[in-house]
């Protein structure tokens, strides 16, 4: 059971430590460049590569998002909660209580754990979670119409070609899902190494908050995902990685959002990285109980 576990984290510490390692060294990484190559490129031709020939019915899909949507919705009433329990500002801890890294670590160890079997979970989990960071995310940070936001996201095009596919039983052409393909086998390794890069970049204050933080965050949205997984009776693979993606940590996005908003960044800084550190320790054994 080591050995798998190890098997899967290994690919995850290694991306993040080459990313990690290539910035203390000096050597320069065009984080923007890159973040909007996988946004505007990698992720939408994972999810329609992935979705569109994934061996997950309409029905499953609908209910994983529907599940993952109840999970970020509970875990925003327990952010008013988790605030007053830490004497924090709720607008402070809304984000990095509804928003786990689902992407860029959760994708990759979804992947290894599960196979291309889970992967298709994986990644409808990550596109909710991404769909609410980018709607609600923008509504409540005042940065312009969340329709047009929303509008101007790739991804929710490949969600919409992607669901439209298994609705109506069709695959992609030959030609294309090659073409999908090729262009998303780039996007996994990439978030890998973005991840140790933001996470080189940033600069941390107070570790005891960030790991308090954590050790509430973490068992609370696991255990939320159990419940409702349960209740929506999701197949037993949906159901473990929900969990999983839902025990991620604290995203680094939430980071650069509370930057942009100048709410305490320095605290969601501490956050992330404190949360990243733990799943060191936490995953192998969340793996060892859901795999």
């Amino acid at each position: 059971m080591l050995a798998e576990l190890f098997a899967v984290m290994a690919p995850v510490l290694a991306g993040a430590g080459l990313g990690y390692t290539w910035v203390r060294l000096g050597h320069p990484y065009p984080v923007d460049f890159v973040t909007r190559l996988v946004f505007n490129i990698g992720t939408p031709a994972l999810v329609l590569a992935s979705l569109s020939g994934a061996e997950i019915d309409a029905t499953t899909f609908g209910r994983t998002m529907l599940a993952t949507s109840l999970v970020m919705v509970s875990m925003a009433v327990a952010t008013f909660f988790v605030a007053k329990m830490l004497a924090r500002d709720w607008r402070v801890l809304l984000a990095p209580m509804m928003y786990p890294n689902t992407g860029n670590m959760g994708l990759p160890v979804v992947l290894y754990a599960f196979g291309s079997a889970g992967f298709a979970y994986g990644i409808t989990v990550m596109v909710t979670v991404s769909l609410f960071q980018f709607t609600l995310g923008s509504l409540l940070g005042s940065h312009g119409n969340p329709l047009k936001t929303l509008a101007k996201t790739p991804t929710v095009y490949a969600i919409v070609m992607a669901m439209t596919l298994l609705l109506t039983d069709t695959s992609l052409p030959l030609w294309l899902a090659n073409s999908v393909d090729l262009m998303s086998g780039f996007t996994v390794p990439l978030m890998l190494i973005t991840l140790g890069v933001s996470l080189a970049s940033i600069q941390v204050k107070s570790l005891r908050s960030g790991i308090r933080f954590s050790l509430i965050r973490i068992p609370l949205a696991a255990a939320i995902a159990w419940a409702i997984g349960y209740l929506l009776h999701l197949p037993a693979m949906a159901h473990s990685i929900l969990i999983l993606q839902m025990s991620m940590p604290v995203a680094v996005f939430n980071y650069l959002f509370a930057q942009r908003a100048n709410r305490e960044p320095g605290y969601v800084a501490s956050l992330v990285f404190c949360s990243t550190l733990m799943a060191l320790f936490y995953l192998p054994i969340l793996l060892a109980l859901l795999m």
